[in-house]
């Protein structure tokens, strides 16, 4: 059985000693750093910007994925790619350029994500599919850490995973939500590929936390 990619979510971090979680979760074994950027708009809660991701940049080797919570991210796509992101993930919910913005990103070098709510049909993204590095599925409501995994993210895993085999195309599947071993075994038996894991990987202890994730 392959390994699953766990890529920990900051929102779960304390945010007064956030360099000291990071360097934890790459001294853990994470393979990447999600970082939830949020406006108060798109979603409820308000996160980070720009210089807070460029800092984080500095202090980290792991790759760092900037999922873009906000409304129409073509506004501010260009100070993102600035920030040294690995992968920057938007939402079709957010914009009516979503095809537009995606090329956008990949033009620059940097890998390509999309994402889409929880209660958002899979039909939506699509026509953006052949651009996706990464499509991430919210298994939980939007914008708050802490909240229970949600049955019906995993038909739409296993649509994504059906029309990734059938077009041969190479882009990994994401889950974020309510991410624990349970849950992310039956994530990973519908075709999920990387486990984004924010009060699980807090609340334990967290080398055995992502130890546990990455193999269930």
């Amino acid at each position: 059985m392959y390994s699953l990619i766990v890529s920990p979510s900051i929102l779960s971090a304390d945010f007064l000693n956030l360099e000291r979680d990071i360097r934890n979760l790459e001294a853990a074994g994470a393979d990447a750093i999600h970082i939830d950027i949020m406006d108060g708009v798109f979603v409820a809660g308000v996160t980070w910007g720009p210089p807070t991701v460029k800092a984080i940049r500095q202090i980290t080797s792991l790759p760092l994925d900037v999922h873009l919570m906000i409304d129409q991210p073509e506004r501010l796509i260009e100070a993102y790619l600035d920030t040294g992101a690995g992968q920057i993930t938007i939402h079709p919910e957010s914009t009516v350029f979503l095809r537009k913005t995606l090329r956008t990103i990949k033009h620059h070098g940097t890998k390509v994500g999309v994402a889409i709510k929880l209660e958002t049909p899979v039909q939506v993204i699509e026509h953006c599919l052949d651009l996706a590095d990464t499509v991430l599925l919210l298994t939980c409501d939007e914008g708050f850490g802490g909240q229970s995994f949600q049955p019906l993210a995993l038909q739409k895993i296993s649509t994504i995973a059906e029309w990734r085999s059938k077009h041969q195309l190479l882009f990994k599947i994401a889950v974020d939500g309510g991410v624990q071993p349970e849950t992310g075994k039956l994530c990973k038996e519908a075709g999920a590929d990387i486990l984004i894991a924010g009060s699980y990987v807090f609340n334990e202890e967290m080398e055995a936390a992502i130890r546990t994730l990455k193999t269930v």
